[in-house]
């Protein structure tokens, strides 16, 4: 496939900017967005009961070392296995660069025999949402636009326009690349 093909089977920003919009604009604290993976807010992530409650084994945490985030290996403690990635939700962050190892993790939490993850951020909606699309989209195998529809069905969600074109060029690569194989990728996709 051409990169051209590629590029016109990617929805643009503006599209999908249509779709986040539609449907519903609330949510609950957290949502089992794929079979156990959970996204959330920080109101779930930073109360330990609902952690525990949830069976969470695994914390990615999208906003680490932010205001209000008390998210930490120790925070959790030994039962929870912790990653943190401190991003801001700026359109001009770059996201990207913690793709693959966003999605490695929460890939290989859920192949952990009752593994259950819940990624998350200050709302759930931007910065969180935008690391489980990318694990949809490298590991699943899911193209952009079915990653948003099929977590748009357990939560409403919304990246901000810097991390929607971030998935985009995500999209272009993986639609181009021979096999969508995501061993190959390199880190900084």
């Amino acid at each position: 496939m051409e990169n051209t093909d590629a590029k016109a089977n990617t929805p643009s920003v503006k599209e999908l900017l249509k779709i986040l919009y539609g449907g519903k604009r609330f949510g609950n604290h957290v949502d089992e967005v794929w079979p156990r993976l959970f996204l959330g807010d920080m109101t779930v992530a930073n109360d330990r009961y609902s952690v525990w409650k949830l069976g969470i084994t695994h914390v990615l945490n999208a906003a680490h070392g932010r205001p209000h985030s008390e998210g930490s290996a120790d925070f959790y403690g030994p039962a929870v296995e912790y990653h943190g990635v401190p991003a801001d939700d700026s359109p001009t962050f770059d996201l990207s660069k913690y793709f693959c190892s966003s999605a490695g993790f929460i890939h290989n939490a859920l192949e952990v025999e009752g593994g259950r993850v819940l990624v998350h951020c200050a709302v759930g909606v931007s910065r969180s949402a935008t690391l489980v699309l990318s694990f949809l989209m490298l590991h699943q195998r899911l193209p952009l636009l079915d990653a948003v529809l099929r977590v748009k069905q357990h939560r409403w969600i919304f990246p901000n326009k810097g991390f929607l074109k971030q998935l985009k060029i995500l999209d272009v690569k993986l639609r181009t690349q021979t096999g969508h194989a995501t061993m190959s990728l390199p880190n900084n996709v």
